[in-house]
C-alpha cells in the first residue's frame, strides 16, 4: 500500500475476482474504496479456500484495505442509499466499479442523472451481456485444447483465473484513464469491458489468432515444454522436479555450459542441419534436446547443482506445491517487503501481500486486512452520505443497513 491515490474515493459493487481485485489494487495505492454488500454478505462471501474457522480466505484476500457497508438493496431506501454513495459530491469522488450492473437502477443512464460527471466502469461477461467466467471463456477460445501433456486427448482447464486477473487490472487502468479525462474536460463516462473480449484480445496480441488463420497446422499440447523455444521439466536424482529455460541465446548458452552438453548439442546440430542458436530450431528439436539433458539431471540431486545454476544466472525453478512454496521460498515471507504478517480477525495469522510495485515518490505501506461485513457502515453514512445520527439510527432500526458494532450495541 502507498498513498499515491490519497483523496480518491471509489465505490465498488462486485463479486468474485476481477472487480474486487481492481478495487483492492486502487485501495493499496491509497484510494478510499467503499464496498457495498447485501446484509447477508455478497455472492462470494463464503467462497473457497476457507480458513479453519470457515471464513473465506478468498474474500479476505481480494478486499484488503477497503471500507464495508452492508445494505438491504431489495428495499427502496437501500437502493436510494447506494445511489447516494455512488454519486456523492466531490472532485475526487463519483467513481463506480461493478460487475453486478442492474438496468433501471444501478446502471450509468440512471446513476448519471444524479451526477453528470459520473465515471462508471462495468465488467461484463461477453459483449452481448451474457455471463462468463474464466472456466467458460477458456474453452470457447481453445485454451484447454493446447494445455496439458503432449498427446493427451482431453482438454485441460487451468486453475489460475488469468482472464479475471488481466481484466481486473484493465478495470483499474480504465478508471484512471477516465478520471484523467474528467480532470481535463469535466466529463464523466460509462466504460464497459467484457471478460471474453479481454481474453480474445490477449490471444490476438500473442499472435495466436494469426497463427490459427494463416497456418494449416493446429497448435497442439506440449506439456511443460516452453512453446516456440526451449524449456522443459526434469526429474532429478532426489526425486524433485525442476524447470529449466533456454528461451534467449544467453539462457540457452548458460544451460548448455552448466550441464556440459556442448559437444552433444553440436552433434545434434550437425546431424539435423539446424542452428540451435535459433529458438525455433530448439523448439522443433525439443525432444532430441531433452533426451540429451535428461540423463544429466537424473544423475544429480537438486542441491548438487542449484548453487552453480544460481551463480551462472540461469533461468530455472524447482516445482513445488503451494505449501512447499510458502515453507521454502522467502519471496512468500516477510523477507520480501511485499509481505507482512497480519492477524486477520476470524482467519488467523499468515503472510499478506501489499501492492507489488515500488514508487519512488511514496514509501511502501504495510497491507491492511479486509473489513468485516458492514464494519464501516456508520462511518460511511455519516462522512459520505452526510446523514445525521438520527437518520443513521433510523436506518439501523428499520434493518436497511447493518454493522457488527451496531448489532453488538443493540444486543447489549
Amino acid at each position: 500500500m502507498n498513498r499515491l491515490l490519497k483523496g480518491m474515493r471509489v465505490v465498488e459493487g462486485s463479486a468474485f475476482v476481477a472487480v474486487p481485485l481492481a478495487g483492492m489494487t486502487l485501495a493499496q495505492m491509497g484510494a478510499e474504496v467503499i464496498r457495498f454488500d447485501r446484509i447477508e454478505g455478497g455472492l462470494d462471501a463464503g467462497r473457497w479456500p476457507l480458513a479453519p474457522s470457515g471464513r473465506s480466505l478468498f474474500w479476505a484476500g481480494l478486499n484488503k484495505g477497503k471500507k464495508s457497508i452492508a445494505v438491504d438493496m431489495r428495499s427502496d431506501e437501500g437502493k436510494e442509499l447506494v445511489t447516494r454513495l455512488i454519486t456523492a459530491p466531490g472532485r475526487d469522488a463519483g467513481m463506480f466499479l461493478t460487475n453486478l450492473r442492474v438496468r433501471g437502477w444501478m446502471d450509468y443512464d440512471t446513476l448519471s442523472q444524479h451526477r453528470r460527471d459520473l465515471i462508471m466502469v462495468s465488467l461484463l461477461g461477453d459483449r452481448h451481456g451474457r455471463p462468463q467466467v474464466d472456466y467458460t471463456v477458456n474453452p470457447a477460445l481453445g485454451i484447454p485444447d493446447i494445455t496439458g501433456p503432449e498427446g493427451h486427448a482431453d482438454p485441460v482447464a487451468n486453475a489460475l483465473p488469468a482472464w479475471d486477473l488481466i481484466a481486473g487490472n484493465m478495470v483499474v487502468s480504465a478508471l484512471l484513464a477516465a478520471e484523467r479525462h474528467r480532470l481535463r474536460h469535466g466529463e464523466g463516462q460509462d466504460v464497459e469491458i467484457a471478460l471474453k473480449d479481454v481474453a480474445a484480445a490477449t490471444i490476438g496480441h500473442l499472435g495466436m489468432i494469426g497463427d490459427a488463420v494463416l497456418n494449416a497446422a493446429e497448435r497442439g499440447k506440449s506439456g511443460n515444454a516452453l512453446y516456440g523455444a526451449y524449456g522443459q521439466d526434469f526429474t532429478c536424482a532426489c526425486g524433485r522436479r525442476v524447470m529449466v529455460i533456454g528461451l534467449t541465446g544467453r539462457q540457452w548458452a548458460g544451460l548448455v555450459k552448466a550441464t556440459g552438453t556442448g559437444e552433444a548439442m553440436e552433434r545434434l546440430a550437425r546431424r539435423t542441419g539446424r542452428d540451435l542458436e535459433d529458438e525455433g530450431a530448439r523448439w522443433e528439436l525439443r525432444h532430441e534436446i531433452t533426451a540429451i539433458l535428461r540423463p544429466w539431471f537424473a544423475a544429480r540431486r537438486v542441491d548438487e547443482f542449484a548453487e552453480a545454476f544460481e551463480a551462472r544466472g540461469l533461468t530455472w525453478s524447482i516445482f513445488r506445491s503451494v505449501k512447499e512454496a510458502v515453507r521454502e521460498d522467502p519471496d512468500l515471507s516477510e523477507a520480501n517487503p511485499v509481505f507482512s504478517m497480519l492477524d486477520q480477525p476470524g482467519l488467523g495469522r499468515f503472510p499478506v501481500p501489499g501492492y507489488p510495485g515500488v514508487f519512488s515518490a511514496k514509501p511502501r505501506i504495510k497491507p491492511v486486512p479486509a473489513p468485516q461485513l458492514g464494519e464501516h457502515t456508520e462511518e460511511i453514512l455519516g462522512d459520505v452520505a452526510q446523514m445525521s445520527d438520527t437518520e443513521i439510527s433510523q436506518l439501523f432500526d428499520k434493518g436497511v443497513v447493518r454493522s457488527p458494532r451496531y448489532t453488538a450495541r443493540s444486543a447489549a
